[in-house]
């Protein structure tokens, strides 16, 4: 595995820790919602639904200078953890140790989860490695100019779900319905088997043949993925420089929804 890779999944199993507050003190919802994570632009991390106890508060991860962090409901720092040289059973000991004091209950918190992630030491008692701080930065920015163009994505489509960060994938998406048993998927993720490279996406269902998606045009030099599933990509690597990159996202979002719409309506 490259450093990218490498980079990628650590911050992964960080993640862990936010999606753990939420399936440890929040019901479940009918979508399964409770696990799943929001950014935070203004401390850079993606972080839990608020806990509601007598402090409510939010636990979340931030991906430059890889660390855990405890913010109040309206976001305000209340304590960070730096994850570098620390084991999981370190972290979870803090961040125990840190609720139990803002009112709910340490026993309560637990790291269990009903999906898999990928494989990594840490899961088996090694430590957190941050040593190459230019890689999480890099994440770091991904997902937060991701969260930007969704944002605005969300707000202007009708019928777009809230921005969140899913821990099963670790991408960060909103959902459009389409119809009533079709939907459009839009999001950014930071790297998969698919791409080793963050990459924005829009995707589907029910998916369409390749060769019908291969029919319609996509901009901002995106391509169409048919490799496992149908669905337009554009990887990092396909970006200009900085200053065209959020065209070339919006570009590329739009673009790609229209043709989905066009392909679940003939579908």
């Amino acid at each position: 595995a490259g450093e990218r890779w490498e980079r990628r999944v650590t911050l992964h199993y960080a993640a862990q820790f936010g999606a753990a507050a939420g399936v440890s003190f929040r019901d479940s919802g009918p979508d399964e919602a409770h696990p799943k994570l929001e950014w935070i632009p203004s401390v850079g991390g993606m972080f839990s639904r608020v806990i509601p106890t007598s402090m409510p508060f939010r636990i979340g991860a931030r991906p430059s200078k890889l660390a855990l962090m405890i913010v109040t409901g309206d976001n305000k720092l209340i304590a960070e953890y730096k994850l570098h040289g620390r084991t999981i059973i370190d972290a979870t000991e803090w961040v125990r140790s840190q609720i139990k004091s803002l009112g709910a209950d340490p026993v309560r918190y637990s790291l269990r989860r009903h999906y898999d992630i990928p494989a990594h030491d840490v899961a088996i008692g090694e430590s957190f490695d941050a040593s190459t701080p230019r890689l999480f930065e890099e994440l770091s920015r991904w997902f937060a100019n991701a969260a930007v163009v969704l944002g605005s994505v969300a707000k202007k489509i009708r019928g777009a779900s809230e921005v969140r960060c899913w821990p099963h994938h670790l991408d960060i998406t909103t959902l459009i319905k389409a119809a009533p048993d079709r939907t459009i998927e839009i999001g950014m993720e930071p790297g998969d088997e698919y791409y080793d490279e963050p990459y924005f996406y829009v995707n589907m269902t029910p998916q369409p043949t390749a060769s019908r998606a291969k029919s319609r045009p996509l901009w901002g030099d995106g391509v169409w993925h048919t490799g496992k599933w149908v669905g337009a990509a554009l990887p990092g690597s396909r970006f200009g420089g900085a200053s065209e990159q959020e065209r070339q996202a919006r570009e590329l979002i739009d673009s790609a929804t229209a043709a989905c719409r066009a392909l679940l309506t003939k579908s």
